[in-house]
């Protein structure tokens, strides 16, 4: 376990309409080579993310600027996804070897389970139901993972080449999951594992993260096509909505805010773009350091911020909703 300090607030950029405007701010990460591929928030306000290139799990305490890393105790596993379980325990997927980890926030120390031989490569995870589930996109499966009885239960998915990628849970309790090599999206009926996929109208579409409202309604970044995507599950109507950068925009990240806009990054912009359902009002917020490439953002509820991990530029960063009209 290390502990470095740095500046809380090291930069600031402002979007280009008024001072209210949302802004990003950024934490330069002390790791030489820091890669923070997720990041996921306690309910103690601490920002956990996954540092893929040097396999460590690294927190971030925004009040202060200090970050602790601890070493993944696989050599190499090239830390993925990271959520916080309700009971403040901290998941990740050991990309590169197989495994999923658990950090006790208390102590830091980790405790790994090896999947089966199929699930190589977990990629993205959530806790549901007192189970971890996840996806593993080049295995072309997901599953979970029950931490009480170490059992783990795989599904393969029937399209081929399908690449499982982002995960999230409905106000349902069905869990939702982009497959980001095809153009579909499946629910899960996390009783069963069964998988229903819904077909995208255009067939280059390529879903790669997703959030779903609190109406049930499925938000999608389509990275291939530049498109902001919304599918109504009930009817199974799509609807798309041109990114603002354009179809090479490559939209990725995508997060919820309380208020219900949707939130997500043009990676190949270094922009982050805000949607507006209820008017479909799209602005634009400048990431200050070029090159960031937002692979995922987690949103704290409670202190109405949104984090990002700024995977190209070695920074976590956050924008503080508190200070947006």
């Amino acid at each position: 376990m290390i502990a470095t300090s740095i500046p809380a607030r090291a930069a600031l950029a402002l979007c280009f309409v008024a001072v209210s405007a949302p802004r990003v701010v950024e934490f330069p990460l002390p790791r030489p080579g820091a890669f923070p591929h997720d990041p996921a928030v306690g309910r103690d306000g601490m920002v956990w993310y996954t540092d893929q290139a040097n396999s460590y799990i690294g927190r971030l305490d925004p009040a202060t600027g200090t970050v602790t890393d601890y070493r993944t105790p696989t050599p190499g596993s090239g830390p993925h996804g990271i959520i916080v379980a309700p009971d403040g325990a901290v998941w990740y997927t050991a990309n590169f070897t197989g495994r999923i980890g658990r950090v006790d926030p208390a102590t830091g120390a980790i405790t790994e389970y090896v999947l089966p031989p199929g699930a190589r490569d977990p990629h993205t995870l959530l806790y549901h139901g007192g189970k971890i589930w996840f996806t593993a996109q080049g295995s072309n499966l997901y599953g979970s993972l029950d931490p009480v009885t170490r059992q783990t239960r795989t599904f393969p998915v029937s399209i081929a080449d399908a690449k499982p990628y982002g995960l999230v849970a409905a106000p349902d309790g069905a869990l939702w999951m982009a497959l980001f090599g095809t153009a579909s999206i499946g629910r899960i009926n996390p009783a069963d594992g069964a998988l229903r996929t819904f077909t995208l109208p255009a067939s280059a579409a390529r879903p790669r993260r997703l959030v779903v409202d609190a109406q049930g309604i499925v938000w999608y970044t389509d990275y291939a096509r530049g498109q902001l995507g919304r599918l109504d599950p009930a009817t199974g109507r799509v609807r798309e909505f041109p990114s603002p950068g354009g179809g090479d925009s490559g939209p990725y990240g995508i997060a919820i805010s309380p208020d219900s806009r949707i939130w997500y990054d043009e990676s190949q912009k270094d922009e982050i773009v805000v949607f507006d359902p209820a008017t479909e009002r799209m602005e634009t917020v400048a990431i200050p350091t070029r090159g960031a490439v937002v692979r995922n953002m987690s949103v704290d509820s409670t202190r109405a911020r949104v984090w990002l991990a700024l995977s190209g530029t070695q920074r976590l960063g956050m924008i503080d909703l508190s200070a947006v009209r």
